[in-house]
Parts: structure tokens; C-alpha cells; sequence
């Protein structure tokens, strides 16, 4: 029997589902609405919040029915791990897809669901909901992360 964490052990494909959602860090910066540049493909976050997101928690308030709330949500899932290169440099799926390691606030890392707020990686409190701002508008909302 192995000390190393399971994410060093398995692979995307080979986690269970409760591994596979346990990855997930909290922040919540995949709720946060995207705009596409048509030329290059390339991803950019606004401070805008899907409405069904919680705020405080960084959850979102009806997970198990987001795909039929808001047709554009993303399901992750593990056999399309190649694809993930629009989610944060900070996210845990994207990272083991790129074969790199948690970081120290993650809360499988950690042990707190608290690290990722006070690392300041969350967006509670950084974000708006997308509800009251038309979308013409969504360009005046970008944002950028710190190390990107």
C-alpha cells in the first residue's frame, strides 16, 4: 500500500467519481462567465458570475441540474482532460492533466476547504452576478489572474 495521495497514484481516467469531484479546489472560477476571441481561440475570464452561483460557498446553488439551467455550462470529464487548457493555470484538473501537482491551498493538500479562500485563489467576493449586466457589456468585466 501506497502513502502517495490518490492523484499521484491514478490517473484522471482511473478515479472514481467521488475522486474525480473531490479534485475540485472550490474557487469557482469556472462559474465566472468566458468570452472567446473569434481570431485566436484564446479564453478570457470577466468578474461575472453564473446567477446560480453562491457567492460565499463558491458553489453552485443547483449542481445537479446546471446543465439544464445554463445549456453553456461545462461538464469536466476525465477522458477530455486534453481540452482543459481554458480553465485556470490554478485549477487541479487542469494540472493533473498537465502532469503537475496541487498546490499547497488545495484542500486535498491542506486539509481545509478554507486555504483556497484564504490564498485569496477563490472569487468570493471578486465577482458580480452575470444576471444584471447585459451582455454587451461583458467586455467592460474582464479580468485578469495574477501569474497569468
Amino acid at each position: 500500500m501506497s502513502d502517495l495521495p490518490f492523484w499521484k497514484l491514478k490517473s484522471l481516467t482511473e478515479m472514481s467519481s467521488a475522486e474525480w469531484e473531490s479534485l475540485c479546489d472550490g474557487c469557482a472560477r469556472c462559474c465566472l462567465e468566458k468570452l472567446e476571441d473569434d481570431k485566436t481561440g484564446e479564453v478570457h475570464y470577466t468578474n461575472l458570475a453564473c446567477r446560480y452561483l453562491d457567492q460565499n460557498k463558491c458553489q453552485c446553488s443547483d449542481y445537479q441540474h446546471r446543465s439544464e439551467l445554463v445549456p453553456h455550462c461545462i461538464r469536466l470529464k476525465p477522458e477530455h482532460a486534453s481540452e482543459f487548457k481554458w480553465l485556470p493555470n490554478t485549477c487541479a484538473y487542469r494540472l493533473l492533466a498537465e502532469g503537475k501537482d496541487l498546490y499547497w491551498w488545495h484542500p486535498l493538500v491542506s486539509g481545509s476547504d478554507k486555504t483556497v479562500h484564504q490564498a485569496g485563489i477563490s472569487v468570493r467576493g471578486k465577482c458580480v452576478s452575470e444576471e444584471f449586466i447585459h451582455p454587451d457589456q461583458w467586455q467592460e468585466h474582464l479580468i485578469k489572474w495574477v501569474g497569468q
